[in-house]
């Protein structure tokens, strides 16, 4: 009689590939998107898993209408958290031994996950980003975002004495156990500085491959605002000088209080007013 041990086919059944998706309403794109990404043949099992962030728009009724899928995944939050606390979610349920972030609209090619997964697999690197800027983009220079993207990436090569070229891209493809050990704490936009710097403090090595990159403006459903530069700018400080021990307020209401030139609460974490003025 031939006997199966639990434990090989748990192991089995492991995907090699956990693509983690917060998605806020995005209606119009969250099933082309999911759909795209199970096309593809990314040379080894992987799985989707889906945060569903409070979305209020159909989004929720979209992803109940999808097919049982055996490798997608949705879980949901009450409330809209920011898509630092979806990804927070995602990894507590994702199982592959790799990890890469697929945010839910269109302005990237999922098939230009291909490239970075195989860097990590071959164990190239632990780390692999997807840059919007390498080799040609003159035809971003008009976008405010692509000045404020190189903007951002300079002062995160600065502080942490790396050399990127798109700290900001979503696509940062890793292993798993090092996306864990960064125990990520921003819930909004700041998780991309915050992902980065805590890399660079553990002395991760990061390696780019360049992607296809088709940006969207704010009337097509861009979340980002120039806001969210003062956020990423507290946040790159915070994690590269300061302890990372959790702060008295979380760092959008410190962004607040520095554009608003109202006094921060008594905690070291937030003297960087002084190295932002």
């Amino acid at each position: 009689m031939t006997t199966t041990n639990p434990a090989s086919a748990e192991a089995a059944s492991t995907p090699a590939l956990s693509i983690l998706v917060p998605v806020f309403n995005e209606q119009a794109t969250i099933r082309p998107v999911v759909e795209k990404v199970r096309s593809i043949q990314f040379g080894a099992s992987m799985e989707i898993v889906i945060v569903d962030d409070g979305s209020s728009d159909g989004t929720s009724d979209i992803l109940d209408a999808l097919p049982g899928w055996p490798d997608v995944k949705v879980v949901r939050h009450a409330r809209n958290g920011g898509k630092g606390a979806a990804i927070q979610t995602a990894l507590q349920h994702a199982r592959g031994r790799f990890v890469v972030i697929q945010d839910a609209d269109l302005e990237l090619n999922p098939e230009d996950i291909i490239p970075l997964f195989e860097v990590v697999r071959e164990g190239q690197a632990a780390v692999c980003y997807g840059s919007r800027f390498m080799g040609e983009c003159r035809q971003y220079r008009r976008l405010p975002t692509y000045w404020a993207n190189r903007v951002l990436t300079l002062v995160c090569n600065l502080l942490n004495g790396i050399h990127l070229t798109d700290m900001n891209t979503c696509y940062k493809m890793m292993r798993a156990d090092v996306a864990r050990r960064i125990d990520l704490q921003s819930r909004g936009f700041a998780m991309e500085p915050e992902i980065t710097t805590k890399l660079a403090r553990l002395g991760v090595k990061i390696i780019e491959r360049p992607i296809a990159y088709k940006p969207r403006r704010s009337d097509q459903g861009k979340k980002i605002k120039a806001f969210d530069l003062v956020r990423y700018l507290i946040t790159m400080v915070r994690f590269r000088c300061l302890p990372t021990a959790p702060p008295a307020v979380n760092v959008e209401q410190a962004a607040t209080l520095v554009v608003t030139g109202q006094e921060l609460p008594d905690s070291p974490v937030y003297s960087v007013q002084s190295a932002l003025a």
